[in-house]
């Protein structure tokens, strides 16, 4: 069976290299996590109370948020022997946290086996494979529960496996409350007001949150779900386009007594709003990038958050969904030349 991560203690992430903005040579791609800066929406934000400021988490090396839990849960099993170099990783996926472990395990020389809907976008499969991975779909009608099924059965039948279990992992969390927290602290001299961040597995959200809200007294973190699939508003999981979101269930990392609000947003309202981003403010951001960034605009419009900054998390970019619905109008006018 794959050594299961469940309750256990985690080694101290300050371990896990997280480098400063200074010069110097990177021993390897894992040690370039980090650092993402973050930028003010001024034409979005027009005309709004608040100030909104984007943290650009497709800055990180191989694209996405998910680059810092992917090394940090690698990291974590490597100091608790939980993996050697005949180990084969596998893990459930809708992408970014499969292109994360793709990467890292490339530079570690490690193999690895993801299982993804078969929904998600090409790009996305194509970046798996050109890192290495093998790629195994599962029916899309099934969701993340169809791929997280499937792994746990391919774990089942190997003994020489490892599941980081992004969905319950510790590790997932905690780099966030040790590395992105701590980044938005510094870049805002302790600013923020609010956070928005869209719910995956809910480590971004929770492991921010709560750093923040132990530093900061009334910091809000307001969580951004699909309309079509409002599991942790309404309890109804369903189908909808936002693929990186909305898994159609509770993640076990999510710590829901640290959301003050839940928004939903409808798959036209992120497609619109990750194509606003690309045209007014310069941003190439992807489907879920956009339901985050529409929500945090909303939240600015209110009175009541007159003069407050809000940090809207966007978590890659929009190259990785070049042949979705996303572009549909460009790829159609690209082919008409």
């Amino acid at each position: 069976m794959a050594a299961i991560t469940k309750e256990i203690k985690y080694i101290n992430y300050k371990t896990i290299k997280m480098p400063k903005l200074t010069r110097g040579i990177a021993n390897d791609c894992s040690e370039l996590i980090g650092n993402t800066p973050l930028v003010r929406l001024n034409r979005l934000t027009e005309g709004a109370a608040a100030e909104v400021a984007a943290k650009l988490e497709f800055f990180n090396p191989a694209g996405s948020v998910k680059d810092r839990i992917g090394a940090a849960m690698i990291a974590d099993a490597e100091a608790r022997g939980l993996i050697k170099k005949d180990t084969v990783i596998i893990e459930p996926t809708s992408g970014n946290t499969g292109i994360a472990l793709a990467f890292v395990c490339a530079v570690k020389g490690y193999r690895l086996i993801l299982t993804m809907p078969e929904t998600m976008s090409l790009e996305r499969r194509q970046l798996l494979s050109i890192f290495g991975a093998e790629l195994i779909l599962t029916p899309g009608s099934e969701g993340m529960t169809g791929a997280i099924k499937k792994a746990e059965q391919l774990a089942a039948e190997n003994s020489h496996c490892y599941m980081p279990q992004q969905f319950k992992n510790p590790a997932n969390p905690e780099i966030h409350r040790l590395t992105t927290a701590e980044e938005i602290w510094r870049d805002t001299e302790g600013r923020a007001d609010i956070l928005v961040s869209g719910v995956g597995t809910g480590g971004t959200l929770t492991g921010i949150a709560e750093a923040l809200k132990a530093k900061k007294s009334g910091f809000q973190a307001i969580a951004v779900e699909p309309e079509g699939s409002p599991v942790l508003s309404q309890g109804r999981a369903g189908p909808h386009k936002i693929q990186g979101i909305g898994a159609g269930f509770v993640p076990d990392v999510l710590r829901k007594d640290l959301v003050d609000e839940i928004i939903t947003v409808t798959n036209e309202n992120a497609g619109i709003t990750a194509r606003r981003l690309a045209k007014e403010e310069g941003i190439l951001a992807g489907i879920s990038s956009g339901a985050a960034a529409w929500a945090a605009v909303k939240v600015a419009n209110r009175p009541e958050n007159k003069g407050k900054l809000i940090i809207v998390i966007l978590p890659d970019t929009g190259e990785r969904y070049l042949s979705t619905w996303l572009f549909q109008e460009q790829n159609n006018s690209a082919a008409a030349i």
